[in-house]
């Protein structure tokens, strides 16, 4: 299998009841699913805060200017569409006042269009009940360390 190194930024959504955004995505390849929050590859020239924003919003429609500047590296080994993606990705964070803001799918490809499955504004404490795997499995931790104030983080 193709190994890929690319860099890459995704964004921890958060709604006004703290639950996650997470989109639901079907490998082309071979037909697993995954969940995994807004985002994708960096292009040339862009920073990753910047990819980010516009990966947000292609996906999602919502706010760009929601995300904030503060990132955790998050190492990734993914397999998609026949390849294997290795790297250190930046994930962000980005707070809705809403409930489940309605999001839109204009802004994507037409390959990402066949395979975003869905998306789901899941509470941090369910994300174990999602019957296909999270990507990455270390979200919550991911999470605690963006939003450390968040009811995620254990209080003493």
């Amino acid at each position: 299998m193709e190994t890929t190194q690319r860099p890459a930024a995704r964004v921890i959504c958060l709604d006004a009841a703290h639950r996650l955004l997470l989109m639901r995505w079907r490998d082309p390849f071979d037909g697993t699913w995954l969940w995994e929050p807004p985002g994708g590859g960096v292009e040339p020239g862009e920073t990753a805060l910047d990819a980010a924003r516009r990966e947000l919003a292609e996906e999602t429609g919502l706010a760009p200017a929601a995300v904030l500047d503060q990132s955790v590296p998050v190492d990734r080994d993914v397999r998609w569409n026949g390849k294997r993606y290795t790297g250190t990705e930046l994930f962000f964070v980005a707070q809705f006042a809403d409930d489940q803001p309605s999001l839109v799918r204009t802004g994507l490809l037409p390959d990402e269009q066949a395979s975003l499955d869905t998306h789901i504004w899941i509470a941090w404490s369910d994300l174990g009940s999602l019957p296909d795997p999270v990507e990455p499995p270390q979200l919550l931790t991911v999470l605690r360390a963006l939003a450390p104030n968040g009811p995620w983080c254990e209080r003493q």
